[in-house]
């Protein structure tokens, strides 16, 4: 059996009873078995976590507002050329209906060199 520094020897055959001191006992103070073996909880290491989470949920916020400013752009851009377009449309409807007239009409066959037709001719009936 090797005796270590502190270490009483046991009986074998009968256990010994209980030792009676004379002098009060202190309660018995409860401690972790990390800090008992030498092995303390690195704080250093928990705060840098939390410093880590804290600057990775800055960082999803701040991800999240620039999509959403992103996207109010892009609903600005396609108003204005959705306006544009608008714009647009009601000047081709107003050309139509302006060059469909039949003033238009004979300028641009006046202009291409055709002429004013004759009176017509009214074939009698056989």
């Amino acid at each position: 059996m090797a005796v270590y520094e502190g270490a009483r020897p046991r009986t074998i055959a009968l256990p010994r009873g209980p030792r009676v001191g004379t002098a009060p006992r202190l309660e018995r103070r409860r401690v972790r078995g990390a800090f008992r073996s030498g092995r303390r909880t690195n704080r250093l290491g928990v705060a840098l976590g939390a410093i880590v989470v804290a600057f990775m949920l800055a960082f999803f916020s701040l991800a999240q507002q620039v999509h959403v400013a992103a996207t109010g752009l892009d609903i600005g851009r396609l108003e204005f050329e959705r306006q544009r377009l608008e714009d647009t449309a009601a000047d081709v409807r107003s050309d139509l209906g302006r060059l469909g007239r039949e003033p238009a009409i004979r300028k641009q066959a006046l202009d291409a060199g055709l002429g004013q037709l004759s009176e017509p001719l009214v074939l009698p009936a056989r």
